[in-house]
C-alpha cells in the first residue's frame, strides 16, 4: 500500500516501559496524532466546512507485529481506504523509518457526528470527493 500521509513521531521517555519497549497503549496516541494531522491537512488544504460536524472514532483494531524500542525512529502512515455514507475507514501503520519495518497496523472506523443532535450524520460529499482525490482512487463503497 502506498501511504501519502506520513507523520514522524518523537518517542518520549514516558512512552517506554521498564523493559525498554513502547507500551502498547501508547501506539493509539500515535495513531490519534496521525488521524488528527491527516484530517487537519485535508480541511485546511480544501477549506472544508464542518458546520457542527465532528468526526468520532467508533472502532479501532491493532495488530502488534514487532516491539518499538526507545532508540528507534518511527513514523505513522495514514490512509483513508474506504468511504461510506456516514463513515470512513482508515488504515494506519507505525514503521521504523530507518529499516521500513512495519511495527504495528491499525484499522479504524470514523463517523461523521452531528454535535447538536448527538447522532451520526451523512459525511459531506465534498469530504468524500477530497478523500478520493488525495488517495488517488475511488474509495466509495460499492
Amino acid at each position: 500500500m502506498d501511504f501519502k500521509h506520513i507523520l514522524p513521531i518523537q518517542l518520549r521517555f514516558n512512552d517506554v516501559d521498564p523493559f525498554g519497549h513502547v507500551n502498547n497503549s501508547v501506539y493509539f496516541t500515535f495513531y490519534d496524532l496521525g488521524k488528527t494531522t491527516y484530517l487537519k491537512d485535508l480541511i485546511e488544504q480544501h477549506h472544508l466546512r464542518r458546520d457542527g460536524m465532528a468526526i468520532v472514532l467508533v472502532n479501532a483494531n491493532a495488530n502488534f507485529l514487532s516491539p518499538v524500542v526507545a532508540n528507534e525512529h518511527v513514523s505513522v502512515q495514514t490512509a483513508v481506504v474506504e468511504v461510506g455514507h456516514k463513515s470512513f475507514k482508515l488504515l494506519q501503520q507505525l514503521i521504523d523509518v530507518d529499516t521500513q519495518e512495519v511495527k504495528c497496523v491499525c484499522s479504524s472506523v470514523m463517523v461523521a457526528f452531528d454535535s447538536k443532535t448527538q447522532t451520526s450524520m451523512p459525511l459531506p460529499e465534498e469530504w468524500k470527493k477530497y478523500f478520493c482525490e488525495y488517495e488517488g482512487r475511488d474509495l466509495r463503497k460499492k
